[in-house]
């Protein structure tokens, strides 16, 4: 019989891009929870569903006890659901501690009663407060540093920290870490007042202010470096960590590209370029950008991490995986999505 797995959060930026994979390159059934399916609507069509009788679609919240049991009784749990945007962090400091807390932590004990093999997706947040002399970040003896609790922007970090901490002190559950550095590609967030409010990550942040011919605002400066992934890449990797399971149980993963890191500023001008190219016009011609300080873009409380770069080893020695795709190829690729989703 075919294994089974449920992705929560499935609707997501992740999950939608994975759950495609899962049914094109596997056979397994497939439990899909989400408060949202939009970027899944195909789907789940009538039409499609009859196409595709091995997903089934649950539109409840993890933090219901009745889901989280129906959830855990498949073989694999991936649980990709956070409330993860940097503004959030800010103005829902307790919503964001109990979605990457108090609802991963239930699901966890219940997936050690039922044997269930949990897949939780942490972040790079977690290594905090690094400086811009940072070196490669290591999964099992770099520091965590965050910030005091008067700033707000650590909320996010403190939470998914606590639940790895948890998560691998649960007895009897088998369990992977994963920790994303900065994903990007098709379907990344919103674009604000068009499909969502407030301010989404940095990738959909720019690709909205290119499309709305608005100035790219670099917070702080962009001064701030990080290491930028394809999805197809993360994809990828999670097809390795499927396939050398005893390798993976009770380990945190680093999931980065080394040969992407560059300062938003950096980011800001190569997406202006790619922008321009993409629609036929010099950069020169698109708004100037703009600087802000990071308590007047985000509130008060707010902090950064100055540089964050991951060590890859780990993955590479026990999953065989090295991401590959270059920041240009998976910008181009996102812009061009970006550009013809919202009809510019």
């Amino acid at each position: 019989m075919p294994k089974t797995i449920a992705l929560v959060g499935a609707g997501g930026f992740i999950g939608s891009h994975w759950i495609r994979a899962l049914l094109s390159r596997t056979d397994f059934r497939i439990l899909a929870v989400d408060l949202d399916f939009h970027r899944l609507i195909d789907l789940q069509k009538s039409e499609a569903q009859k196409e595709n009788p091995r997903i089934t679609f649950c539109e409840n919240d993890i933090a219901e006890s009745a889901v989280v049991e129906k959830v855990a009784e498949c073989d694999i749990v991936v649980n990709l659901a956070a409330i993860c945007t940097p503004s959030r962090y800010m103005d829902e400091a307790i919503a964001v501690i109990e979605s990457n807390f108090t609802h991963p932590i239930e699901l966890a004990k219940a997936c050690a009663k039922t044997h269930a093999w949990l897949i939780y997706f942490s972040t790079s947040e977690v290594y905090g407060k690094t400086s811009s002399a940072a070196e490669p970040l290591l999964e099992d003896s770099s520091d965590f540093v965050q910030g005091p609790i008067t700033a707000s922007r650590w909320s996010y970090a403190v939470a998914k920290q606590l639940s790895e901490r948890y998560i691998a002190a649960i007895p009897h559950l088998r369990w992977s870490v994963v920790r994303p550095f900065n994903f990007v590609g098709p379907w990344m967030d919103f674009m604000p007042g068009v499909d969502g409010e407030g301010i989404p990550r940095v990738l959909a942040n720019f690709s909205s202010a290119l499309v709305k011919n608005e100035s790219l605002i670099l917070v702080n400066g962009g001064e701030a470096k990080r290491s930028f992934t394809a999805i197809d890449d993360a994809v990828e990797f999670l097809f390795c960590l499927l396939a050398h399971p005893e390798a993976a149980y009770s380990q945190a993963f680093n999931v980065g590209n080394l040969q992407n890191e560059l300062s938003i500023r950096e980011l800001a001008i190569l997406m202006r370029k790619i922008y321009a190219e993409i629609k036929g016009i010099s950069p020169e011609t698109l708004p100037p950008m703009r600087e802000i300080s990071g308590e007047d873009y985000y509130g008060k409380g707010y902090e950064d991490s100055l540089r964050r770069v991951p060590s890859i080893e780990k993955a590479k020695r026990l999953l065989n995986f090295t991401a590959k795709i270059p920041l240009q190829n998976a910008l181009e690729k996102s812009l061009r999505w970006f550009v013809n989703h919202y009809g510019a």
